[in-house]
C-alpha cells in the first residue's frame, strides 16, 4: 500500500508535465491499474454526501429546492468563473460561482486537435467518468452540430474531441475546477440527470461586455457569439 501511495504521489507530480509534452494525460491506464475501476455509483458513495452537505445551504439560500429539475453550468474564459443556475417552478436563480483553476488557450472557437483551446459553444454532457486522470470529470459533446457543420465546411478533418469539466488544476483545452469543486458538480450533475444539464462556455461574460469576434476568428464566429449571449441571457434574465 505505502508503495501504491508513493507511486501515486509520483504520478500526480508527473501528470502536467505528460500532459504538455504528448497533448493529453498518459497516466489514465496506470492509475486505474493501482487505484481500480470505480463506478459512477462507487464515486456518489464515497463523495456524495459530504458534496451535498456543502451544495445543499446554498440551494436553501437561493430557494431552489435540491435537486433542482434543470441546471445550467455557464463558464467565462476570460473571468475564469463557472456559474451555476438552478431551474424550479419556471424560474431560474443562480446558485454558486466557482473559481475555474485553469482553462488555457485565448478568447475564440476551438477548431482543431492539439488547439489547447477551451471551446466556446452550448454544450451537452454526455458522460460522468469516475475514472479520470483528473480525479472526475464530465465529457461535453464538443464536437457539436454546430462545430462539425463548420468544420466539414472549412475542410478540418480533426477538429479535437475529449473536452471535459475536471479536477486539479492544469488544463489543455478543458475546464479544470479543483477536486473538491469537481466532486460537488459531478454529485450535482448525477443528482439531476445529465439529460437536464446545459453548459454554455463564453469567452467572456456578455451580460458585461458585448462579444465581438477578432480578426483572425472564422466568420461564423459572430453567429455563435449571438447564440452564446443568447443562451446566457435566456438563463439569468429570468426574472425571479
Amino acid at each position: 500500500m505505502k508503495c501504491a501511495i508513493a507511486f501515486l504521489c509520483f504520478l500526480t507530480a508527473g501528470t502536467a508535465v505528460a500532459t504538455f509534452a504528448f497533448g493529453r494525460t498518459i497516466w489514465h491506464p496506470v492509475v486505474v491499474s493501482v487505484m481500480g475501476a470505480r463506478s459512477v455509483g462507487d464515486v456518489i458513495d464515497r463523495y456524495g454526501n459530504d458534496a451535498r452537505e456543502r451544495m445543499e445551504p446554498r440551494f436553501e439560500v437561493a430557494r431552489v429546492p435540491f435537486p433542482p429539475e434543470k441546471l445550467a453550468l455557464i463558464a467565462f474564459k476570460a473571468e475564469r468563473l463557472l456559474e451555476v443556475w438552478a431551474y424550479s417552478s419556471n424560474v431560474w436563480k443562480q446558485v454558486h460561482v466557482y473559481p475555474i483553476k485553469a482553462a488555457s488557450g485565448v478568447a475564440g472557437p476551438k477548431l482543431r486537435e492539439g488547439d489547447r483551446q477551451v471551446p466556446e459553444g452550448i454544450y451537452d454532457i454526455v458522460g460522468l467518468n469516475p475514472n479520470s486522470s483528473y480525479h472526475l470529470s464530465m465529457k461535453l459533446d464538443y464536437p457539436n452540430a454546430f462545430d462539425l457543420q463548420h468544420a466539414r465546411a472549412e475542410g478540418r478533418d480533426e477538429p479535437g474531441t475529449n473536452i471535459f469539466i475536471h479536477g486539479k488544476a492544469v488544463s489543455i483545452g478543458c475546464l479544470a475546477m479543483g477536486d473538491e469543486a469537481i466532486e460537488e458538480l459531478f454529485t450535482l450533475v448525477h443528482d439531476v440527470g445529465r439529460e437536464q444539464v446545459t453548459v454554455i462556455i463564453a469567452p467572456t461574460d456578455p451580460r458585461e461586455h458585448h462579444l465581438v469576434p477578432e480578426e483572425h476568428h472564422p466568420a461564423w464566429t459572430g453567429d455563435l457569439y449571438r447564440q452564446i449571449t443568447e443562451a446566457v441571457r435566456n438563463v439569468s434574465d429570468t426574472p425571479s
